[in-house]
């Protein structure tokens, strides 16, 4: 395959003013034991989760499969919010739900109190000044969390009242920077898909190894740490329509899938930008297509964080 390509967009890109996010939504958690009930189900640390700071983190099955992916961050007293993907919101409110038995812990869908809306570029910033990625600001507006750049673009999060005197985003325009961050968003279409490290969660500060028990944690630790991953997550562009959940084939192995789309959007310059999950050995030579071998064919992009391309090393 190609070395990868990170040459300028040749359109116009959206990159300054905000978006109501009608494709997240937020689950939230209330009571004395919520931090610790969520400690035990997520892949990231919630016990030392401060009022300044987000972290990514996903909710795996029992064989280490991702059901769902969030952002995580402290609202009030004995309160945590989640946002992820809407398509999900439901089901995965279910699910949690059955795990809590005698918790102190109440979850429900707070997306109508806490509506989630994005920003980009200046906009970002005047919400968010100097914060680095994952912290947060509080404010009358609401909570603040400083996203990933995406092609050098600040991004935040704001959950809660829309700033007024703000220009409107398009709505493919933030998709296009949310692909391009390199954070993925498990979607209905790609649950039980993942283990976290094949979408780079851990890369991301999604996963920490050291927080002891959660569903499908000895899974995840074994991908980790005993040089068993053989698959990883990429940014490429595609001349054609893509999905989430769309397969990918390699031109020298036309018989069977080589990936599996993780997130996509429309590109400004027509086609898609997607992430998608690959074989690393597909990366080696040949070309990578949509749909199936003789279809558009993926051109690699650069993504903001070094992804490695060897298993790793036994522990």
């Amino acid at each position: 395959m190609a070395a990868d390509d990170n040459r300028g967009m040749e359109h116009t890109l959206d990159t300054n003013g905000v978006v109501r996010l009608a494709h997240w939504g937020v689950i939230r958690a209330r009571g004395a034991d919520a931090a610790r009930f969520l400690h035990g189900q997520l892949t990231s640390d919630m016990l030392n989760l401060g009022p300044g700071r987000a972290v990514p983190a996903g909710f795996c099955s029992a064989k280490g499969r991702l059901q769902a992916s969030f952002i995580v961050w402290a609202g009030e007293a004995d309160e945590i919010l989640l946002a992820c993907s809407a398509s999900l919101l439901a089901p995965t409110l279910k699910r949690l739900s059955m795990f809590v038995m005698r918790a102190q812990c109440k979850l429900d869908d707070a997306t109508a109190e806490l509506p989630l809306h994005g920003l980009a570029g200046p906009a970002a910033l005047a919400l968010l000044g100097d914060a680095q990625p994952w912290e947060c600001r509080r404010s009358e507006a609401g909570t603040a969390i400083r996203l990933p750049d995406a092609q050098g673009v600040p991004r935040a999060l704001l959950a809660g009242t829309s700033p007024s005197g703000v220009a409107p985003l398009d709505a493919d325009s933030w998709r296009w920077l949310e692909v391009s961050s390199g954070v993925p968003v498990i979607e209905a279409a790609t649950v039980d898909q993942f283990v976290p490290q094949m979408v780079n969660l851990e890369l991301i500060g999604g996963v920490d190894f050291k927080k002891g028990c959660y569903p499908g944690q000895e899974v995840v630790a074994r991908s980790q740490y005993r040089g068993t991953l053989k698959r990883r997550m990429f940014l490429f562009d595609v001349p054609a329509a893509a999905q989430p959940g769309q397969e990918l084939f390699h031109s020298a192995d036309p018989g069977q899938p080589a990936g599996l789309i993780a997130n996509a959007a429309p590109s400004p310059a027509g086609g898609s930008r997607v992430l998608a999950e690959v074989k690393l050995v597909a990366l080696d030579e040949g070309s990578l297509h949509l749909g199936s071998a003789d279809g558009p064919v993926l051109t690699r992009r650069e993504l903001p964080y070094a992804v490695p391309t060897e298993s790793a090393a036994p522990a």
